[in-house]
């Protein structure tokens, strides 16, 4: 995975949507796309070429250890092989992508933060199945992709939510209490929001 983030360079005349890594994107009550409906999405990269990102509250119903055994990687060591596999985003749904910290020294990573980082390849599945790998970690099939100004124009209309990223939310708190705590964090209150916003 190649980072971008030499592109987010704010001389460059974006707007403040350049600085959008590290950022929640909060789905709007009022967003209907199914691939979205209530989610909230780590923002990896931004750029002017478009955004990525992984979705983190939503799982599949494979577990960490059938992923590795299809791998090939014995997951019988590891205590993490029940961990639910998220789904990261509709986009290359067959590939995995572990969000992790610390960064550690892996094989393709994209940091994220000094501490945050986003890997793909398969050294640190194997460390993990090993029990050596990052001291947090989320495990996810897919990704969310938007192109160059899609992301900027879905804000605008009043789609999504954002606001600075936070790793207990990502790591700690359950999964079906994310959105509400990601939107708390941002300042929203989601029960108080119209169905009908962004539509009037």
């Amino acid at each position: 995975m190649q980072s971008t983030r030499a592109l987010q360079d704010t001389s460059n005349g974006m707007n403040e949507f350049t600085r959008l890594a590290n950022h929640f994107l909060i789905a709007m009550p009022a967003l209907a796309d199914p691939n979205f409906h209530r989610t909230v999405t780590l923002i990896c990269e931004h750029s002017s070429e478009g955004a990525m990102g992984i979705v983190i509250n939503r799982t599949t119903d494979l577990a960490l250890g059938e992923i590795l055994q299809q791998m090939g990687i014995d997951p019988e060591r590891t205590s993490m092989r029940s961990m639910p596999v998220h789904l990261g985003g509709p986009v290359q749904t067959n590939r995995g992508f572990v969000l992790h910290e610390p960064l550690g020294s892996w094989e393709s990573t994209l940091p994220i933060t000094e501490s945050l980082g986003i890997s793909t390849s398969r050294d640190i599945l194997a460390a993990i199945a090993e029990n050596k790998g990052p001291q947090r970690c989320l495990v996810a099939l897919g990704y969310a992709g938007w192109g160059a100004g899609q992301l900027e124009r879905e804000i605008a209309e009043n789609s999504w939510l954002n606001g600075p990223a936070d790793q207990q939310i990502i790591f700690d708190t359950p999964v079906e209490h994310r959105w509400q705590k990601a939107a708390q964090l941002a300042g929203v209150d989601l029960s108080l929001l119209s169905t009908e916003a962004g539509h009037a």
